[in-house]
Parts: structure tokens; sequence; C-alpha cells
């Protein structure tokens, strides 16, 4: 029986899509280039703030990064205000989350949003107490795919590798899981479709939060 689930946030614990749609497009605002369709950020985001700047930059036809600077900058001035901006947590997850306390699992978060937005957004939507630790990006560890956010859990909650699920939304989610020899679940509530997480070896794929349950006894 599994011990813990690690969860990516953005697109498996809650939509966060409208924040970043709003925040980034503001940023570019500011050194005057276009914004971007909402569902241009399903793809834009997973990779951390640098790479979703990036991203929506050389979408704008910036492709030299000439404006990275500024618009980084701005991103994350305005995204400190606007990191809330119509962030739900997705139907069957609060659901899932209790039931899994209930089962008296470890929870915890591994995401590539800079670790104060991960706790702003993790104890807004799900109080300070449904997990037992929120892994950020930050200086002292690479961001996923890297395994050090896996790795950094496993350490603190006195876990194993083989104790633990991994459930997110993206490759670079999957590519995380299998850097860190845990088992993977692919999310289809999320930013991704199903052929992203089958070509990057999720080892389950499921289409509501609920779903998880039957892997925990494995």
């Amino acid at each position: 029986m599994k011990k813990a689930v690690i969860f990516d946030l953005d697109g498996t614990l809650t939509n966060t899509l409208k924040s970043l749609w709003k925040s980034t497009n503001m940023a570019l605002a500011t050194a005057g280039l276009p914004p971007h369709e909402i569902d241009s950020y399903k793809y834009f985001a997973g990779n951390g703030a640098k790479e979703l700047i990036r991203k929506s930059l050389i979408a704008d036809g910036d492709t030299e990064l000439v404006h990275f600077d500024s618009v980084m900058e701005a991103y994350n001035s305005i995204f400190e205000e606007y990191c809330m901006y119509e962030v739900k947590p997705y139907d069957g997850i609060p659901e899932l989350l209790k039931e899994l306390k209930e089962r008296g699992l470890h929870l915890a978060v591994n995401s590539n949003k800079p670790q104060p937005r991960t706790v702003d957004v993790v104890e807004q939507i799900f109080g300070k107490d449904t997990f037992d630790l929120l892994v950020g990006q930050c200086e002292e560890r690479k961001r996923k795919p890297a395994p050090d956010g896996v790795n950094y859990i496993l350490d603190k909650l006195h876990l194993n590798k083989e104790d633990v699920l991994y459930i997110g939304d993206t490759c670079t989610d999957m590519q995380t899981g299998k850097s860190a020899g845990v088992f993977t679940v692919g999310a289809l509530w999320g930013f991704r479709d199903r052929q992203e997480l089958t070509e990057n070896h999720a080892d389950a794929i499921i289409e509501k939060p609920l779903e998880l349950l039957q892997y925990i006894d494995q």
C-alpha cells in the first residue's frame, strides 16, 4: 500500500490557467507586445516562470528574447497580485484529498511555480493543514523534470520510492516521476492530452481525481 501522494499543482490540483493568462498578457503589454489566447497557456506553462515568459515572447515573434528581462520583471511583480485570479480546485480534488487524509496518507505538492506562490495558492485553496509539504521552485533545487523536488519530499517525509504515487498533467510531470523512480499517474483533466502523457510513459492515466484511489493499494 502506498504511503504518500505527491501532486503537481497547476493543471492537477488547481485550474490556474486564467491567472497565468492574465499575468503574462499584462506583462507582455508592458513591452508593447500583443496578448495570447488563453488556451495557448496550456502549452506555455509547466516548466516554470522563465520558460512561460520565453515561450510567450517567442510566440509574439521575439525569437531573440530582446524583451525577456523587462517582461520577466513585470511578470514577477504582476503575478504577486494575480496569482489567485479565478483559481479553483478541479472537480473531485477536494473529495480525493479528504479520502486520502482519512486513509492516513502523506500529501505533498511538487510545483515549478515559485515557492512563495505555491504556498499562496495551496493554502488559500486548501488551507494550511491539508498537505504535509509544499515544494515550489527555488534556488536550492533544480526545477522539474529534475527529480530534486521529489527526492526532497521523500527525504523529509522518510519515504521510499515505492511508497509514493506522483500525479501530474504534463510531459514534465511524467518525466519528473520517471527521473525520480516513482509510480507516475497522468491526469487528463489538466492542461495536456492523453497522447502526451502516454508518449512520456505514464504508469497510469486517469480521467477523474477519485480514480487515483485504485492505485493506492498496489
